[in-house]
């Protein structure tokens, strides 16, 4: 007697994991960014330091004028302090963009809906650096505004078609967002806040005079190839500029540009590095 076979049932369509487009990716990554409190409360601490500061310095220079100095430094004169101490918002978001979300494990998430991986960091990347670009352009904007109206009266305004003015002042928006994506990376790399955050305040802000305080003259090489010293050229007037290569007995004389583009060789080493580790292991 033979058996009688079951009717054969029919197989569910396959599934498969949801994959999302970079645009998609994009529009996660913009909501999630502007919903976390900290974005919203670090970008404001660089715009009103930024604006606060060039407004401050601005003034007390307007006061201290004797007739004497160069129109050129002296206009240009509060861009630097202010963005040296904004930048230090912009290292915490950057850091914690990405750190944030290995802290509370929503990496997985990210990670599951976007199997190749990488394209998340690019898309966090994307969106940190077009935001804090759009608001400190807005906030150089502004300072410049209010930085001429205390030294135009004095005959030292800024001067817009001064191809050098025009470069310090996008240069400090370059700069600005060059180092939130510098801290980004170092983020990415370690995963951790705390480590991310002492490594790059580190880099910028002590190791450069710890290398110029040892007597050896191989370090003195490395330290104008660091991202703040050589990044920072980009907010500086070609007099400064020369000024610091002139200390510099050893060592690469690097223009603004070239030291700009030294930062953006760090950012792109390390988040390449960050990467190829993301793509080898496990978040």
């Amino acid at each position: 007697m033979s058996a009688v076979a079951a009717p054969a049932r029919p197989s569910a369509p396959a599934t498969g994991s949801p994959h999302l487009s970079f645009g998609h990716l994009l529009r996660s990554e913009w909501i999630k960014f502007w919903s976390v409190r900290s974005s919203i409360w670090t970008l404001g601490v660089m715009f009103v330091v930024m604006i606060g500061l060039v407004a401050l310095i601005a003034g007390l220079t307007a006061n201290d004028l004797s007739g004497t100095e160069d129109s050129g430094p002296v206009a240009l004169l509060p861009f630097l302090p202010a963005t040296q101490l904004a930048q230090l918002a912009v290292v915490v978001l950057g850091v914690l963009t990405i750190t944030g979300e290995y802290t509370t494990g929503m990496i997985r998430s990210s990670l599951t809906a976007a199997p190749r991986r990488t394209p998340v960091y690019w898309s966090k990347m994307v969106v940190l650096g077009g935001s804090i670009l759009v608001i400190s352009a807005v906030a150089v904007a502004i300072s410049a505004f209010i930085s001429n109206a205390f030294l135009d009266p004095k005959g030292f305004g800024l001067d817009l078609g001064d191809t050098e003015t025009v470069r310090v002042l996008v240069g400090n928006v370059l700069y600005i967002t060059t180092i939130a994506l510098f801290a980004f990376a170092l983020g990415a790399l370690l995963k951790h806040s705390a480590a991310a955050m002492a490594t790059v305040l580190g880099l910028l802000l002590i190791i450069e005079n710890v290398l110029n305080a040892i007597p050896w003259e191989p370090l003195h090489y490395v330290a104008p190839l660091l991202p703040g010293s050589a990044g920072s050229r980009i907010t500086q007037s070609d007099a400064v500029v020369q000024t610091i290569n002139d200390q510099w007995d050893v060592g690469p004389n690097l223009s603004a540009w070239q030291g700009y583009g030294v930062l953006v060789a760090w950012v792109v080493v390390i988040i390449a590095i960050a990467a190829f580790r993301l793509k080898r292991k496990d978040a």
